[in-house]
């Protein structure tokens, strides 16, 4: 019997958290399958919590034990085993609003013939550190109460992208495009949610604070010291985007998609350049001009873009002031947002 939606929650060490994660998502019943990814882990009992959920609700959890292979084979297992019409990944130390689980359980079931190709939700950075939260929302992008096209949206500000956090894509269309994860990487999650986009038809938006991303923690992947040690995989992640698309073919399929995505590589690109300015690798200056020629190759139209945006120009700048300039505003904008 195929469910409604399947959840993929990849799970290392995740014991200290994943009760409340779990919890929340067995408030959807019997229309949600939750598959719990144990990625490898032996420094707590993660595997033996898997397995007794999975013994507790045998027609809800699957799990699958795995050698460690990162987040990004985590959600590539789940979406191997998934039988749910709809695919969302959601970290084992966040969780889901049960009331808004239950409006968008019942918004998918009545959409269920449209064959909707995604569906986007807010999302909420919940700050361990203060106590505090942002919500990040789309209101002011998306047509609401209706299904809608690409065409029919409207421009994104820049603290707007779309994360792993807001999107639910139909399974079958994320394996349709080949979307695959690289294993042993951090921040997949954004090669999860940039490569199926030009696949994608037909969208709906519900302005509902679905998705509460906990943040704050210094041993998270997007702590700032930890995303430094961790260049070559942020510049890894970054390539495999800039190699997912020609995005002439997509501007040729729709424009403002293609004004987004050229958009989220620009970001990435910034991201890249900041954190590589941060990193304390001596060959630092050899990584930023090795992405700056690897883009140059694949895209000349989108390397002189990239190059060209006031906003990210100071950070993709080859000169020191201009780099430095960038992290300032960069600590800015994490002080006012606290994305990390």
């Amino acid at each position: 019997m195929e469910k409604l939606i399947t959840f993929a929650v990849p799970c290392y060490n995740s014991a200290e958290y994943m009760d409340h994660c779990i919890g929340t998502l067995l408030s959807g019943g019997d229309d949600v399958e939750i598959i719990l990814i144990d990625d490898g882990s032996t420094k707590d009992n993660t595997p033996e919590i898997c397995d007794s959920y999975a013994e507790k609700y045998p027609d809800i959890i699957k799990v699958i034990h795995q050698e460690n292979g990162g987040h990004g084979e985590g959600v590539n297992q789940g979406l191997r085993h998934a039988t749910g019409m709809y695919y969302k990944v959601v970290d084992s130390d966040d969780w889901l609003d049960t009331d808004c689980l239950k409006e968008v359980i019942i918004k998918l079931k009545a959409l269920k013939s449209a064959n909707l190709d995604m569906f986007i939700c807010n999302y909420v950075y919940e700050h361990v550190e203060d106590n505090t939260s942002h919500t990040m929302h789309y209101r002011n992008v998306f047509p609401q109460d209706r299904i809608f096209k690409w065409e029919d949206i409207k421009g994104f500000t820049i603290s707007q992208c779309l994360l792993m956090h807001s999107v639910i894509y139909r399974t079958q269309l994320l394996r349709d495009c080949g979307v695959t994860l690289p294993k042993h990487t951090f921040y997949v999650d954004n090669i999860f949610v940039y490569q199926p986009l030009p696949y994608v038809k037909s969208i709906y938006y519900m302005d509902l604070d679905l998705y509460r991303y906990f943040i704050g923690r210094e041993d998270q992947s997007v702590n700032e010291k930890v995303m430094a040690s961790r260049i070559d995989q942020q510049l890894r992640v970054t390539k495999i985007m800039i190699d997912a698309h020609n995005l002439d073919d997509v501007f040729a399929q729709s424009k403002k998609l293609g004004t987004y995505m050229r958009k989220y590589l620009t970001m990435m690109m910034t991201i890249s350049n900041i954190f590589c300015e941060l990193c304390e690798f001596e060959d630092k200056d050899e990584k930023r001009k090795d992405l700056w020629n690897y883009l140059k190759a694949k895209d000349e139209k989108l390397y002189k873009y990239v190059r060209s945006q006031t906003i990210f120009a100071l950070a993709n700048l080859q000169n020191k002031p201009g780099r430095k300039t960038a992290i300032f505003f960069y600590r800015i904008a994490r002080k006012i947002y606290k994305f990390n």
